[in-house]
C-alpha cells in the first residue's frame, strides 16, 4: 500500500448509527440508521463488531447466520493474513515486513476487533521504519478510539502524533492533524481551539478518511459562530468561500451566521431552534453540548443587540427577538442573575437598560484584587522571616 493512501477504517459512520439507534428521541430516523449500520458491518465484515452490538443491546436484531459467515470470513482472512507475515519473516526483509503487519492490523481495524486491532497497530508501528507511515499508523489507532469513543487512547496517541509530525511530517499530514484535534477538542466542548483549528485546515482539508467534507464546514461553522468576534465571523466563515459552496446544502447554517451577522434576530432564534433539533440532538459528537451551545449562542445574541442601545422597552426586545415578553423578562432575568449579561431590568416601566462595564474601571478592580492578595502574601511571609 502507498504511504499516502489512508484508508478509512474502521467506518466512523457506523458509530453515528448506533448512537441514533439507541436514542429514543431519535425514534423517527431509527429505520434508516439500522439500514446503514447493518448496510456497513456487511460491507466491511464487521464480525466482531456485530457481535458485540447484538450481544450488549437489542438496537439490532441478532441473523445468526450473518454473524457466522462474518465470523468464518474474518478467521479466514486472518489465517492468510497470519501466513503471509510468517512467509514474510522468514525469507524477506524489513519493508516486506512492515507492509504483512500492516495489512494485518488494518483487517483487523476494519472488521471492529478493538482491543486486537490496537494491539496490531502498535506492532506494525514498532517494525515500520518511515516517519509518514508511523504518523498514519497512529492516526489509525486515533481512529479506532473515535469510533470506540475511548478517550484515553485519543489523547494519547494524538500528542503521540503531534510529536512524531515535530519531527518532520509533511504539510498534508499536519493539516490531517488539526482536523483530527479539532474534532476530539469538539468533542470535549473546546470550541474556541476547535475552530481555530477548522479555518487553518479549511483550505487543505484532506481528511475524509475522518469526516466528510460537508460535515467538516458545517461544524467549522458551528465552532465559528459561537467563537469567533463579528468581524472576524465575515471575514472567516460568511466570506469564505469553502463555506460558501458547502452552505446551500445545510441552509440552516446560512441562516444562521448570516443572520446574526445582520442582526436579524427573530430568524436567527428560529435557526437556532432547527439547528438543534435537526443537527445537534442526532449527533454523537454534538449532542452532549446542545443545552450549552444554545445558551451560549442566545446569550452572544442578547449582548450583540443590547450593546448597540442604553435602553429598550420589553415589548420592542420580544419583537426583535420573535419571542413572548414573559420568555424574554424570564430569560433575560436568569442570565442578569448569573452575570452573563451587563443590563437591568425595570419592570414597573417595562424597560431593559444596559449597564455596560468600563474597561478601566474592570482593569482597575484587578490590579486592587491583585493587590490586596500581594500585601497578604507579604505580610505572611514577613511573620515568618520575622
Amino acid at each position: 500500500m502507498a504511504d499516502d493512501i489512508v484508508l478509512p477504517i474502521p467506518n466512523l459512520k457506523l458509530p453515528q448509527q448506533l448512537f441514533i439507534l439507541t436514542n429514543p428521541r431519535l425514534n423517527h430516523l431509527h429505520d434508516e440508521a439500522r439500514k446503514v449500520l447493518l448496510a456497513g458491518i456487511e460491507a466491511d465484515k464487521m464480525g466482531a463488531y456485530y457481535r458485540g452490538i447484538t450481544s450488549t443491546s437489542s438496537v439490532l436484531p441478532l441473523n445468526k447466520t450473518l454473524l457466522e459467515s462474518l465470523e468464518k470470513e474474518n478467521a479466514e482472512e486472518l489465517q492468510k493474513l497470519d501466513e503471509r507475515l510468517e512467509e514474510a519473516q522468514k525469507i524477506e526483509g524489513e519493508s516486506e515486513i512492515s507492509d504483512a503487519l500492516k495489512a494485518r492490523a488494518n483487517h483487523l481495524t476494519r472488521i471492529g476487533e478493538r482491543d486486537r486491532a490496537i494491539e496490531a497497530q502498535k506492532l506494525a508501528l514498532e517494525k515500520t521504519p518511515g516517519l509518514g507511515s508511523r504518523i498514519d499508523i497512529v492516526l489509525t489507532i486515533v481512529r479506532i478510539g473515535l469510533f470506540f469513543g475511548d478517550q484515553e487512547i485519543i489523547t494519547a496517541h494524538l500528542k503521540k502524533a503531534e510529536d512524531l509530525i515535530e519531527e518532520g511530517g509533511d504539510w498534508d499530514r499536519r493539516n490531517r492533524l488539526k482536523v483530527y484535534s479539532g474534532l476530539h477538542l469538539l468533542s470535549i466542548r473546546q470550541f474556541k481551539r476547535s475552530g481555530e483549528l477548522f479555518i487553518d485546515a479549511l483550505s487543505t482539508f484532506t481528511a475524509t478518511e475522518l469526516i466528510s467534507y460537508n460535515d467538516f464546514v458545517a461544524l467549522t461553522v458551528i465552532a465559528g459562530a459561537l467563537t469567533l468576534k463579528r468581524v472576524d465571523l465575515k471575514k472567516k466563515i460568511i466570506g469564505a468561500p469553502e463555506v460558501n459552496q458547502v452552505l446551500p446544502e445545510v441552509p440552516v447554517l446560512g441562516d444562521l451566521v448570516k443572520s446574526l451577522y445582520d442582526c436579524h434576530y427573530d430568524k436567527f432564534f428560529v435557526a437556532l431552534a432547527t439547528l438543534e433539533q435537526t443537527f445537534f440532538i442526532p449527533s454523537r459528537i454534538l449532542s452532549p453540548h446542545t443545552r450549552f451551545y444554545v445558551r451560549e449562542m442566545r446569550i452572544l445574541a442578547y449582548n450583540q443587540l443590547l450593546e448597540s442601545y442604553r435602553s429598550l422597552t420589553l415589548e420592542s426586545l420580544s419583537r426583535a427577538l420573535g419571542v413572548s415578553v414573559d420568555f424574554i423578562d424570564s430569560e433575560l432575568s436568569r442570565f442578569i442573575a448569573n452575570g452573563r449579561l451587563h443590563c437591568s431590568i425595570d419592570k414597573v416601566h417595562g424597560i431593559v437598560e444596559t449597564t455596560r462595564p468600563s474597561l478601566k474601571t474592570a482593569q482597575y478592580e484587578t490590579v486592587i484584587k491583585k493587590g490586596d492578595v500581594l500585601l497578604n502574601s507579604i505580610q505572611r511571609l514577613s511573620k515568618v522571616l520575622y
